[in-house]
């Protein structure tokens, strides 16, 4: 099992920043790729940003890349999610999601949900006009 809690959501406006953090705990964090899902009312949930095992490898959704970046420290068993020039579309909820690393056959990271075991239970995001 592992339990993941997010963090850092909250209310700004647009053109501004938050640092979004996903605490895990149970078994070793580092064992397992990790993504960032958001989902907004009455929408799907969609894919955001994923990283690989040990942090060297990432992905983003076409709709946020070059405004967020994903990271963690597998020291601190935490996945970060840097959001800048924020939009009032990325307004949601924002998930951590983990799932047991291939790396080792190749796959470094997973971008669809139905690939996660683990899920937090979100941090909502709201950007003003």
């Amino acid at each position: 099992q592992v339990q993941l809690v997010e963090s850092g959501g909250g209310l700004v406006q647009a053109g501004g920043s938050l640092r979004l953090s996903c605490a895990a705990s149970g078994r070793p964090f580092s064992n397992y790729a990790m993504s960032w899902f958001r989902q907004a009312p009455g929408k799907e949930r969609e894919f955001v940003a994923a990283i690989s095992w040990s942090g060297a490898v990432t992905h983003y959704a076409d709709s946020v890349k070059g405004r967020f970046t994903i990271s963690r420290n597998n020291a601190k068993n935490t996945m970060y999610l840097q959001l800048n020039s924020l939009k009032p579309e990325d307004t949601a909820s924002y998930y951590c999601a983990a799932a047991p690393s291939l790396h080792y056959s190749g796959i470094y990271y997973y971008t669809a949900p139905e690939a996660f075991e683990y899920w937090g239970r979100g941090t909502l995001v709201t950007i003003s006009e």
